[in-house]
């Protein structure tokens, strides 16, 4: 099948199009139904029409459905050393998805005709982890997807590519934030609670553990917000009572309604170092700031690593909390948002007028201690 085929990833090449995302040049072209010419995805020409554009895995695809390439962008060209680079690098993660054990790096630079020490530092430049790193994500990702499926534990265990049981129970805490079994069973014991609130958004729900906020959703009904908290630990409880759980889930709507400060609310999430990194510089952006993809890869250290921020963007469990909102396209759009984008261009623009106040009320104040 031709990738192209794709409505999801039209969608994503479209995003990527609009945002002129270099992370994408190499990977796919568009082509132009009104002018019948196609483009590299960073192509400087004025955007077209969504309706009017193609997508083709290659130069060769769009001109075999009798397009021209681009005399701005020259799509046609053979790929510069860095898409070539690029290429190796793919290939190298597909291998490090299919591996039960970690590929070693020797391995790893030989197949792709570099040196140990040029893959690794343009892997890590490129991914924003390195190779032995990514794997133990893919298989933590294995382990949790088929727990969820149901799986015995020893099968799961096994099948995600992990030596024994006992390997994975010693780090369990780390792995999956509860013993296999517990997670299995959809936290069944773990001390995991929500609670839920009207805003002006929509119902906010929070879900925690003693140690904090362990996720945080926004939704049209209370239904909704509820079925989402569960759905990830379906043994949770709502909470009773005016306790901590009841504190944080009212700092978090008064955010929504007032975000004048960042949320600080303690949490309980765990990620990959990448994300950790990812999710720290969100948390040091101010309430009526932003900053695109490619700023946030440049600000935690991997100019090249625009996707894999997205994605470490888009598996953040505590929204608001970790303010992933503040990200927007390159091109000024508000683009997409887990809440929806309306609730993104709220949030955003009750953060510049509480921003936008507060510069006011500081000046004022200092005219009056000039004036005293």
């Amino acid at each position: 099948m031709n990738l192209a085929d794709s409505p999801l990833l039209d969608a994503a090449r479209w995003r990527a199009v609009t945002a002129r995302d270099p992370a994408a040049d190499g990977t796919f072209v568009y082509a132009v139904r009104t002018t019948g010419v196609f483009c590299r995805p960073t192509c400087p020409s004025r955007r077209p029409k969504p309706q009017n554009v193609l997508f083709f895995d290659s130069a060769a695809a769009a001109a075999r459905a009798r397009f021209r390439p681009c005399l701005r962008c020259h799509p046609e060209r053979a790929a510069s050393p860095r898409d070539d680079a690029l290429d190796r690098i793919r290939s190298a993660i597909r291998a490090i998805e299919a591996a039960d054990s970690p590929p070693t790096l020797a391995a790893l630079a030989r197949a792709a005709g570099l040196s140990r020490f040029h893959f690794q530092r343009f892997f890590k430049r490129t991914v924003g982890i390195s190779p032995r790193e990514y794997h133990a994500a893919c298989r933590r990702d294995r382990l949790q997807r088929a727990l969820h499926a149901g799986e015995s534990v020893d099968a799961a265990v096994y099948g995600a590519g992990y030596g024994s049981p006992s390997r994975v129970y010693e780090h369990a805490r780390h792995l999956l934030g509860m013993s296999p079994a517990v997670y299995r069973n959809g936290a069944a014991g773990e001390r995991i609670g929500h609670a839920l609130a009207r805003s002006s958004l929509g119902w906010v729900g929070i879900a925690a553990t003693p140690r904090g906020v362990c996720a945080i959703e926004i939704a049209a009904t209370r239904e909704a917000a509820a079925r989402a908290l569960s759905g990830r630990f379906p043994q949770t409880a709502p909470a009773g009572g005016a306790g901590r759980l009841e504190r944080w889930l009212a700092t978090a709507v008064a955010f929504v309604e007032r975000p004048r400060a960042p949320l600080n609310l303690p949490l309980d999430v765990r990620g990959t170092a990448f994300q950790q990194r990812v999710w720290r510089a969100l948390q040091a952006t101010a309430p009526g700031e932003t900053l695109s993809y490619s700023a946030l890869a440049r600000k935690v250290g991997v100019p090249d690593g625009a996707r894999a921020v997205a994605r470490a963007c888009a598996t953040n469990p505590v929204p608001l909390a970790i303010p992933c909102h503040r990200v927007v396209p390159a091109d000024g759009t508000t683009g997409g948002y887990r809440f929806g984008v309306a609730r993104k261009r709220a949030l955003l623009e009750r953060e510049r007028a509480a921003a936008t106040e507060t510069g006011r009320a500081r000046v004022r104040s200092g005219a009056r201690s000039a004036a005293g």
